[in-house]
This record gives C-alpha cells, sequence and structure tokens, in this order.
C-alpha cells in the first residue's frame, strides 16, 4: 500500500469514527396514553411524559387523550403507545380475552409496570332528581362512562351485584364525564357514574354549579362484586355540598405497558414514577395514594423485565 493511499485510509477510518463519536443517541418515543381531559389519567400523563422527556435520556414524549381503560390496553396491544393508565379489572379481563368487554381476544403483549392509585366509584345526582340510593336511579337517566369504556364495565358489575341493570333506568346514556356534567347541569340528564381519583374535576365542575347528592354503594354490593373490588370511602367534603362520608367501592388502577418496549425505557420509566412522587401529587392528589410499598399489589398480567429489575433492586422480588 502506498503512503497516499494509507493515509486515505486513516482519514476515513478516523472520519467513521467521528461520525459514531458524534451521532446522537436513539430517541425512544414514548406515547402515554390517557383518558378524558377532564379525569384524572390525563394530568397524570401529561405529568409523567413531562418526567420523562426530562429524565430519560433522547426521550421525545406525547400525551394521548383516549377513551381510558379498553381503548388504553386495545391501542398498546397494537404497539400504537408505550404506556397506559387503565382499570385493574379491565386489565385482567383484557389479558384473558374477554370479548365482551371489548377485547376480541387475550392481549398478550401487555406487560405491567406499577399498581397505582385506587378508582373511587362515584355516583352524583343532581339534588333536584331526588336520587339517594342505588335503588333510586331506577327510572331515573344515568350516564355510564363511553361504551365499553372502564368506567362502563365498572357501571355493569355494580348493577348486577346490586340485582339491577341498565333495563331498570328511565335512560341508559354512554357519555364521557364532561359531557354528562353538562347535561345534568341543563336538567338533560339525573345522574352520573364516574370511575376516577377523590376529586375528580368533572364532579368539583359539577358541585360548584348546581346541588348535589353523592350516592351511596352499600357494603352488600362490595361484597357481592369480590376481587379486584374494594369498599371504599369518599371523605366529607371531597366535594362542595358533601357534608358527610359516603361509602362506595373501589378498584386499582395500573400502568401498563407491552412487551415491545426495550428492558431500559421500562425500568427507566418505573424508577422515575417513584422518585418524582411529588411532581405526580402537584398534578392530581389522587397520587397521593402511589406508594412503592403497594406496587405489586394485585398485578393482573406479568411485568415487563425492565420493571422486575427495578423492584430486585428494591428487594421486593
Amino acid at each position: 500500500m502506498t503512503l497516499i493511499a494509507r493515509s486515505l485510509g486513516l482519514a476515513a477510518a478516523a472520519a467513521t469514527a467521528l461520525t459514531l463519536a458524534t451521532a446522537p443517541v436513539r430517541a425512544d418515543f414514548i406515547n402515554v396514553l390517557t383518558g378524558g381531559t377532564s379525569g384524572v389519567y390525563y394530568p397524570l400523563g401529561v405529568a409523567l411524559a413531562k418526567i420523562y422527556g426530562e429524565k430519560i435520556p433522547g426521550a421525545r414524549t406525547q400525551v394521548q387523550s383516549t377513551k381510558a381503560s379498553v381503548e388504553n390496553l386495545n391501542l398498546l396491544q397494537q404497539g400504537k403507545g408505550e404506556l397506559a393508565l387503565s382499570l385493574g379489572d379491565s386489565v385482567k379481563l383484557a389479558w384473558e380475552g374477554n370479548e365482551e368487554a371489548g377485547f376480541k381476544a387475550p392481549l398478550s403483549k401487555l406487560r405491567g409496570i406499577a399498581a397505582v392509585y385506587p378508582n373511587y366509584i362515584q355516583i352524583v345526582a343532581s339534588k333536584d332528581s331526588g336520587i339517594t340510593s342505588l335503588d333510586g336511579l331506577k327510572g331515573k337517566s344515568l350516564s355510564v362512562g363511553a361504551p365499553k369504556s372502564g368506567t362502563e364495565l365498572n357501571a355493569r358489575a355494580i348493577f348486577g351485584a346490586a340485582g339491577m341493570g341498565y333495563g331498570d333506568l328511565g335512560k341508559t346514556e354512554y357519555l364521557p364525564f364532561a359531557e354528562s356534567v353538562e347535561l345534568i347541569k341543563n336538567r338533560q340528564l339525573d345522574a352520573t357514574l364516574q370511575s376516577a381519583g377523590l376529586g375528580v374535576a368533572s364532579i368539583k365542575d359539577l358541585a360548584t354549579s348546581v346541588p348535589i347528592n353523592v350516592v351511596a354503594v352499600p357494603e352488600s354490593v362490595v361484597t357481592a362484586l369480590g376481587a379486584p373490588y374494594i369498599a371504599a370511602t369518599i371523605p366529607a367534603g371531597t366535594y362542595e355540598g358533601q357534608s358527610e362520608d359516603v361509602p362506595t367501592v373501589a378498584v386499582v388502577n395500573f400502568l401498563v405497558t407491552h412487551d415491545g418496549v426495550s428492558e431500559e425505557t421500562a425500568y427507566q420509566m418505573t424508577k422515575l414514577l417513584f422518585e418524582n412522587l411529588p411532581e405526580l401529587v402537584a398534578a392530581h392528589s389522587a397520587a397521593r395514594a402511589i406508594s412503592l410499598d403497594n406496587a405489586l399489589n394485585g398485578m393482573p398480567i406479568p411485568l415487563h423485565p425492565g420493571a422486575e429489575r427495578f423492584y430486585k433492586e428494591k428487594g421486593m422480588m
């Protein structure tokens, strides 16, 4: 090899090395699937996307408003999102492939990140409707959430456990939270059933606009429901005009991903979730219930290997 050829070869090698050294780190795209903008999923999703965008090197994040649990899980299975919030009963039914719940086949690609906070089933009626109990909903109009949403699955379960059905209602509406509230304000709807964290914006808005009754779900219904449902209480003062504690039922929410997300990304998503809880609480008070101690409670699907690595480091597995 001539001296000139050798020099050219060395220069080319040096240029290649420089290109590799200065090439940008591969960017991970994290689309966070949430729910309606007036619910709890959306502000928490926005907070998580901000945390991940700032603290995962090279990550690009996006927040997508959806119809919540059922849609989120189907989108994850299709690879159209990297992280989603979903109700525990929806996750369980998705893994099993329950067609009636909106899952045409088992969603085998789903993987768990963490249990987060409980959704409280909150049944709220205008005071003018005269509804003060579950039985009082008979013959009245009720919105049960978007069709086959996590909220609507909760509504079906509660009515079944109470020995009731949609046929007992005067009218059943399948509407998102904000639209349900607007109809109640306009006296076109008697009540709304919303599965969300305490202090959800939609019910706060309703309670400051018209007098309301928060309807109790009796313990007998909770017992009939069984797992993953648990007894819960909506504390007095959660909403304007609510002067007493109201017993109800709750179901835990989960953060879920899929098996196509890299181990490192899932590890970082899990780790940063628990390292930045104050930011999540600032986004919505429901996040106060998120705790590392409860992160694996009732997980209905296999953990993602990245999440598993984090919990092993914490001595939880």
